[in-house]
């Protein structure tokens, strides 16, 4: 019998899956809100329905529904996104129809807050963009452009803006909260408020505060320990125009969730004995502090207990103004304090199944990753050979900070949380590689333009940008150790610096044509071409490309999609064929391996939405075939890239009956494979999320969500070896008291 299910092609259950799912329905809310303006990657705003992007929207109802604990988990039920959500509240891999997940974090996909994004580049090492975001009551909306004016409308996307959009307080929506773990300590306390201080002036005040100790990892400490609050103040003036301030102060501690240490057994990840990857976490109380080196060679104690330790404070300006002529004027601002600590333990190999193994301890230093970013443009509307065209012309410029210190020293770990003395110091991890400190600053200058123009059932999109970036900075590696465990046996060695001094430029475009067939159907089609330059990737092992005497390398995204969309009643459609050829170049840091590789992928995604009664399923599918086209390892040619699955999918019924809602969200994937090669292969899964929320009255409800309610094994990556992998957390619940007025 298992050998006839292996027969079964992916495609043909993704077929299935979507066939069902058009005679069941889905939505995110209602319905998929077709009519909807989205403003993400718009240069004016334009409704679903009449753009050339694909555009899902998921709304703060869904978000609550979904029991998501992280932006990434939000992401899963977005079709053609690939987000694993394995590392906790940070640190997440997000990608988009079939580029691959060569590096950590978000390579080909832009993570914005408030249509400005949250760092320059998405795969900074141990610095990603989602680190410096949390969802809260103030989140509105999630809005996610694929492909398209992505690559033109915003620099480093080619692939897609991920754009996260707080509430104002122009419409009601205060509320307050208090979560408690089901099975687990944590306390969390949410609040949002907005009110209108006259006729023409309204605010908007929240965030979060929490302790515990993070799902299913029972850390026996606070793992989660901190908070964020958020608030806006906005000014109306006549013709719709506006002005807005807005601040953030985060700072939050969560648990750094790594790979933990496995083996291999014919190709297949097994576990190791009191190694559970859905609930293993190796840093406990009793632990020792790790003393570490930092940018200017003194010692720094830090404690492990305080994993992924982030700290984010800015303020914002955005502002519209529509001025005589039929010009529009945007300006958006936002400048950022952003830092902390990056801290977890990872496995430098599986102790050969022994009851210890050497653990690596990831102390990374975020010295300074500030950033200030401003998007000035400038719309105006005409008429145009019978049709309405809208010119829209922009200047985005930037500066992200990037300064991190590495030092990171070796322990024996057992499986039952003992710890040794450190066996390594810094200096000598893995032959001296990673001890590094580095400050580098990166300025960005994107002139942009695009024109639209719309007559009758046909509406034509184009756009280009102009991408501009320029490095300057200074690397450091450490000096040869004399004593492998003593910390003042070497020290930063000048002799190894680096002058990081370069500039690279590109041109990216984007052209789109939707035409509806009826008001309820359209089709669409659309080409793009972006790039993503590459940041702290280059500083270490690329001689001669930091100072510009040879070429520096960068990422490429082409991508061309056929859509339609359709609505019916109680049901809304939107499906997207795509192809996606990616070029790039690429160091992981746990490898210490270069590589430059080509991909292809294409595909099917499909969006659906329905509503009958008291009934409504969200589904979403993605079908990706994607190879490998070039590589500078042969045999690795014609393979399926690492963690690349045939069909992901979401499906998400849910059921009110008086003052009671409930369902589920079945969210899976077919097997991938560990590695490039195809030699590892990660077996498919099906994670079972449950929600119920109860109307105590008309302002307060009550709501119960469950993680992975059957404690589901999910691999998501592996190292090349087999010693280690991640998987999905283990089960967890949580229940919320909510209060609205």
């Amino acid at each position: 019998m298992k050998k006839t299910q292996n027969k079964i092609n992916p495609k043909t259950i993704a077929v299935a899956a979507s066939l069902a799912a058009l005679q069941i329905g889905a939505s995110y809310a209602q319905t998929l809100n077709l009519d909807e303006v989205v403003v993400t990657a718009s240069p004016t705003g334009r409704t679903k329905m009449k753009s050339s992007d694909s555009v899902t929207s998921v709304g703060e109802e869904a978000i609550m529904r979904s029991g998501a604990t992280s932006a990434a988990e939000i992401l899963r039920s977005v079709p053609g996104i690939r987000a694993e959500s394995s590392g906790g509240e940070g640190n997440a891999n997000i990608t988009v129809r079939g580029a691959p997940v060569s590096a950590g974090g978000s390579r080909y996909v832009q993570m914005q807050e408030d249509g400005l994004p949250i760092l320059l580049f998405g795969d900074i090492a141990f610095g990603t963009p989602d680190q410096f975001m949390r969802t809260d009551f103030t989140t509105d909306r999630v809005e996610v452009v694929r492909g398209g004016s992505a690559s033109t409308l915003a620099s480093n996307a080619p692939g897609a803006i991920i754009n996260f959009v707080s509430k104002n307080g122009r419409d009601v929506g205060n509320a307050v909260g208090f979560t408690t773990g089901l099975g687990s300590r944590l306390n969390r306390y949410d609040f949002n408020f907005g009110s209108a201080i006259n006729s023409d002036t309204y605010f908007n005040i929240g965030g979060f505060t929490r302790q515990g100790e993070g799902g299913p990892y029972k850390t026996g400490f606070n793992s989660q320990d901190g908070g964020q609050l958020k608030a806006s103040i906005t000014k109306e003036f006549d013709k719709g125009s506006y002005v807005r301030l807005n601040f953030k102060n985060l700072d939050d501690k969560t648990p750094t969730i790594l790979p933990v240490p496995t083996r291999l057994s014919n190709g297949k990840i097994q576990t190791l004995p009191g190694v559970d990857p859905r609930t293993a976490f190796f840093i406990n109380p009793n632990m020792t502090r790790d003393t570490t080196i930092d940018r200017n060679g003194g010692q720094v104690t830090t404690n492990p207990a305080d994993g992924l330790h982030v700290t984010s404070r800015s303020i914002g300006l955005e502002a519209k103004f529509n001025l005589d002529g039929g010009w529009t004027v945007e300006e958006r601002m936002r400048k950022s304090a952003n830092g902390g600590r990056f801290v977890g333990m990872f496995p430098a190999d599986n102790g050969g199944g022994a009851s210890s193994f050497t653990g690596t301890m990831f102390n990374t230093s975020l010295d300074n990753m500030d950033n200030m970013f401003n998007d000035l443009k400038a719309s105006k509307a005409f008429d145009m050979n019978g049709g309405k065209s809208v010119f829209t012309g922009g200047l985005f410029t930037g500066s992200q900070n990037l300064a991190q210190t590495w030092f990171w020293n070796q322990y024996t770990v057992g499986t039952n949380g003992s710890w040794s003395a450190p066996t390594s110091s810094g200096w000598n991890t893995w032959g001296g590689c990673c001890s590094r400190t580095y400050d580098v600053k990166y300025n960005v200058t994107a002139p942009y333009a695009a024109l639209s123009w719309e007559k009758d059932k046909l509406t034509v999109e184009g756009s280009v940008r102009h991408n501009e970036m320029s490095a300057t900075g200074q690397t450091f590696k450490g000096t040869t150790p004399t004593n492998p465990t003593a910390l003042s046996s070497a020290t930063w060695d000048g002799a190894s610096a680096d002058t990081v001094n370069y500039k690279q430029s590109k041109m990216s475009y984007s052209g789109g044509v939707n035409y509806a067939l009826t008001k309820d159907t359209a089709i669409y089609g659309r080409i793009s071409d972006g790039y993503n330059f590459a940041a702290d990737r280059l500083m270490y092992g690329t001689a001669g490309a930091l100072n510009g005497s040879k070429p520096v390398s960068f990422n490429r995204l082409q991508q061309q999609e056929l859509g339609v969309k359709h609505r019916e009643g109680n049901l809304s459609l939107f499906g997207t064929f795509f192809m996606a050829k990616t070029d790039e170049s690429n160091y992981e840091a746990t490898t210490q391996k270069f590589t430059t590789n080509g991909y292809k992928a294409q595909g099917f995604e499909l969006e659906a939405g329905y509503r009958s009664g008291a009934f409504r399923l969200n589904a979403g599918a993605t079908i990706t075939d994607a190879k490998i086209k070039n590589s500078l390892t042969a045999a690795e040619i014609g393979k399926k890239p690492r963690r690349q699955a045939d069909l992901v999918y979401a499906l998400s019924p849910s059921y009110r009956t008086g003052d009671l809602e409930y369902g589920a969200a079945f969210i899976g994937s077919t097997k991938s494979y560990g590695d490039d090669a195809n030699t590892i292969t990660m077996d498919g899964y099906m994670v079972t999320n449950l929600f119920a929320n109860y109307r105590i009255n008309k302002q307060a409800s009550a709501i119960v969500s469950v993680n992975n309610a059957f404690n589901k094994l999910a691999f998501t990556e592996v190292e090349g070896d087999g010693h280690a992998a991640r998987a999905l957390a283990g089960r967890s619940a949580k229940a919320t008291l909510k209060y609205e007025f």
